[in-house]
């Protein structure tokens, strides 16, 4: 049965000391607009669940060719650039597979086709948890303004909950890639107003690592800016370090 209704994860208390809830998954999907979103995002997620046994596969929205202001770059000579990047990073954070939809870096949109490429990827793969950006951000204090692709990204993963993966009608062609509905369970927005935590204590110098493989995109207090960030999250979660999300959880247990 298909269910609009979706149900989030209880929230941590934000409090030294708080309990962050278990989460176990066997199979993630993170879907991202850049070849270094994921890094910033969850680094420290994907490489604490990879270590945990799960399989993490990203899927990145766009070929990263705008990621150079440098006289003379050329989309071409950035795209070789970008996905080399992304692949060393995720070979460090342990991710079982790395998918490119291919959309111009720049340019993302939420489509009638960028919709089918999202539902093929969520269809093939049948993650336990989908992780994307929240669609609903747009800016973050009074310094910075979110990119239109983050939120074209997270707005195609909110399609492919509802409706496009689980219902048979929606590109229904795919069926004949052998691709049949899937519903999935959990979905993890990286949000602002997080109400799940995850615990990267652990994993914080692993995410850190990854994040240095994206050489062409770091200035220079990157680490600084990650780590400060991540404490900040880590108080409100009642540990170190931490990642925060909006949690949804979409079927009930006895679906699972």
């Amino acid at each position: 049965m298909l269910r609009a209704e979706v149900k989030p994860w209880a929230a941590c208390s934000p409090v030294r000391g708080a309990t962050l809830p278990v989460m176990s998954f066997s199979r993630a999907m993170v879907l991202f607009a850049h070849p270094d979103d994921a890094e910033f995002f969850c680094g420290g997620t994907v490489a604490r669940w990879s270590r945990e046994g799960c399989d993490v596969h990203y899927v990145c929205a766009t070929d990263g060719s705008a990621g150079s202001n440098e006289p003379g770059t050329t989309r071409e000579a950035m795209r070789e650039v970008r996905e080399r990047e992304m692949r060393a990073a995720a070979d460090i954070l342990g991710v079982a597979s790395v998918s490119f939809l291919g959309e111009v870096d720049g340019f993302l949109e939420v489509t009638p086709n960028t919709r089918k490429k999202v539902t093929r990827e969520v269809r093939r793969l049948r993650p336990d948890v989908l992780v994307a950006p929240d669609p609903s951000r747009l800016w973050s204090g009074s310094g910075y303004i979110n990119h239109a692709d983050h939120k074209a990204a997270g707005e195609l993963a909110l399609c492919a909950v509802m409706p496009d993966a689980p219902t048979r009608v929606m590109f229904q062609e795919l069926e004949d890639e052998g691709l049949e509905p899937f519903e999935v369970p959990n979905l993890f927005l990286s949000a602002e107003e997080a109400d799940t935590f995850v615990d990267i204590t652990d994993t914080l110098a692993v995410k850190l690592k990854a994040l240095s493989a994206h050489a062409s995109q770091l200035g220079p207090d990157v680490e600084e800016r990650v780590t400060a960030r991540a404490r900040e999250v880590g108080e409100r979660a009642g540990c170190e370090f931490a990642e925060g999300f909006r949690g949804f959880r979409l079927t009930d247990d006895e679906d699972d």
